[in-house]
């Protein structure tokens, strides 16, 4: 099972991430960001303050909003 275990934002809408596995990489969620739940994150300041969810085992934000960790694991850019 795929779990983010590190997070940090970069700029923009997009979040360096590491998963269990040892993967990491930037995902960037700028055209992610639509529906009701979604829509708040559009503020940049927002945006900012997801937290690493413990239970979750991925993002969220204050709102309830999150992304499923396996969905942010197929974004995954690596960077050699």
């Amino acid at each position: 099972m795929i779990e983010v275990v590190d997070a940090k934002y970069l700029k923009d809408y997009v979040i360096w991430l590491r998963f269990n596995d040892g993967s990491q990489g930037e995902v960037d969620l700028k055209d992610e960001l639509s529906g009701e739940v979604f829509e708040p994150l559009n503020d940049p300041e927002f945006f900012k303050s997801f937290t690493l969810n413990p239970e979750w085992k991925t993002i969220a934000w204050p709102n309830g909003a999150d992304f499923a960790p396996e969905f942010l694991y197929s974004m995954l850019r690596v960077h050699a």
